[in-house]
């Protein structure tokens, strides 16, 4: 997370999170006032949060990564709009309900991700989420398609659950379409966390990988190779640059 993360946590009087990340977190927001919930309650836990911020509690929402980045940041957003609480410089009545609200960068995992693996998002790249749980199917594969046809590394968000099981290879049917069965592939899950797993693997044998909700794959593009272990996009410098001296 970032510094300025952890000083709004030691600040503010409440969390309010799912169990999982209230837990990562859990030693630094000691005699704080907890507000957890499930998978599939974000509404009652970002519900619950605005009533604390609305009385007057200090009340921070935690995601893990990015909050912007298939997260937090939204809902409670569309949610302050939907229930007319004014949250920027609008020309409300001062009698309104108003909020102070920050969001609060932090790292996704498509950078952490990255950063483990080498350098594969070095060029133009697209982030999938194969969650179909808020967005339909037809709708992710028809994304997948134009992502693998524009030749764009793609990185895959949510590829597994225990409800979706083939997810992932209905989406490598997609890319074989469009790329070799070659193209290098990174795995990570938990990145920068206690169960950290990096492997590198190849498309054709994507379907073999294990994956699960903490796992973000990266599909390289026709330009992506892999080199003593690391996975590397070019940007095209060698291209237009002798970068052998």
């Amino acid at each position: 997370m970032s510094r300025r993360a952890a000083e709004v946590l030691e600040s503010v009087e409440a969390i309010a999170g799912y169990t999982t990340y209230i837990d990562l977190i859990r030693p630094l927001i000691q005699g704080k006032q907890i507000v957890s919930t499930a998978m599939k309650k974000e509404v009652d836990r970002v519900s619950a949060a605005l009533d604390l911020a609305l009385s007057g509690t200090a009340c921070a929402v935690v995601s893990s990564g990015d909050p912007g980045v298939y997260a937090m940041a939204g809902l409670v957003l569309e949610m302050c709009r939907e229930r007319s609480v004014a949250i920027g410089g609008s020309d409300r009545p001062e009698n309104a309900n108003r909020l102070a609200i920050e969001v609060v960068p932090g790292i996704p995992a498509l950078c952490s991700g990255a950063s483990l693996l080498g350098a594969p998002l070095t060029h133009d790249f697209a982030a999938i989420s194969l969650s179909d749980l808020l967005t339909p199917w037809e709708t992710i594969q028809a994304r997948l398609e134009a992502a693998a046809r524009a030749d764009f590394v793609i990185v895959i968000y949510n590829p597994k659950s225990r409800r979706r099981t083939d997810h992932l290879t209905r989406a490598q049917e997609i890319f074989l379409k469009h790329r070799d069965a070659s193209t290098p592939v990174g795995i990570v899950t938990g990145a920068m966390r206690d169960n950290q797993r990096v492997t590198l693997t190849t498309l054709g044998e994507l379907h073999r990988a294990e994956v699960d909700m903490q796992t973000t794959v990266f599909v390289g593009n026709s330009n992506t190779f892999d080199y003593d272990g690391f996975m590397i996009t070019p940007r095209g410098y060698a291209k237009k640059y002798n970068i052998g001296d």
